[in-house]
């Protein structure tokens, strides 16, 4: 007997272009995203991706930092990450390259997903850093590819932590935690 996968139908980016609301599409399969994220999710996002963008500012290695935007990966794989951090290159609309890092904000309707299965894809995908934000506990945990493979790197809810790209810049926990 045949796996009903076999008969499931697959997406490209050119089907997911067309679609109304937001997605996001994994290997051929479309994942509705999330109504608006909560207030503390937006409060977090914000004031991570401005404690960021200050300290880039003026990089001259052109890093930048962006909230919500598509990455294309192939042909059937567009993701959103919550905050991308990119080097040498501004894209015009949407990422075509993994990023050097990403953070990802929890939540626990999005928890599956963050930690299973976009740790499993950004992995593959070689980005440097992945960074998983917790507003309700308070927390970061921070992995770093090494040898093709996430080594768990931070994992705190105070203090700082240094992200060392091209333009290296820190995330202060204390800094976002007392503005929420």
């Amino acid at each position: 007997m045949e796996p009903a996968e076999k008969f499931l139908p697959r997406y490209t980016v050119k089907d997911y272009n067309r679609w109304e609301g937001d997605w996001e599409l994994i290997e051929g399969i479309p994942y509705a995203m999330m109504p608006s994220p909560f207030w503390r999710h937006q409060r977090v996002s914000l004031i991570l991706a401005a404690q960021i963008e200050e300290q880039l500012e003026g990089c001259p290695e052109n890093c930048f930092v962006c909230q919500d935007i598509d990455w294309i990966v192939d042909e059937t794989t567009v993701l959103r990450p919550d905050i991308v951090v990119v080097c040498d290159r501004i894209p015009e609309e949407h990422l075509k390259n993994p990023p050097e890092v990403i953070f990802e904000i929890v939540s626990p309707s999005t928890a599956f997903k963050d930690e299973k299965l976009k740790f499993f894809l950004y992995e593959k995908e070689k980005v440097k850093f992945y960074a998983l934000v917790y507003p309700e506990l308070k927390k970061m945990r921070v992995f770093e590819l090494k040898e093709g493979k996430y080594d768990k790197i931070f994992d705190s809810d105070e203090g700082e932590f240094t992200f060392k790209i091209k333009c290296s810049f820190r995330v202060n926990l204390s800094k976002i935690w007392q503005r929420i």
